[in-house]
């Protein structure tokens, strides 16, 4: 699970540096953007150390191997979906709240 974690924490980051920067209108020199990237990549952290605790300690459990197939494989999906997903929820909340304000 920690590669996982570290490709989609990377990932992860090179979405919201090439994608939702790009949807962040500012005028002049706002530092602003790379203040709210830091953010939203410190937000995403947490979750990855959830999913790696979890199967730190996945072994003193005694499940199956299937079970612990299944399980993986849940979590992998969890994972990259956040990983993949959360950029597009971003945007899509910018492109609310922008005009907006």
């Amino acid at each position: 699970m920690s590669n996982n974690c570290a490709a989609a924490l990377l990932v992860y980051t090179m979405m919201q540096i090439f994608f939702v920067l790009s949807f962040i209108e500012t005028k002049g020199m706002s530092i602003a953007p790379y203040f709210g990237l830091v953010l939203l990549v410190a937000v995403i952290i947490p979750f990855c150390r959830q999913f790696e605790k979890r199967w730190t300690n996945m072994a003193d459990r005694g499940l199956s191997e299937q079970s612990m197939a299944a399980k993986f494989r849940s979590d992998q999906v969890a994972l990259w979906l956040l990983a993949i997903g959360l950029p597009f929820l971003f945007v899509g909340l910018i492109k609310i709240v922008g005009p907006m304000l």
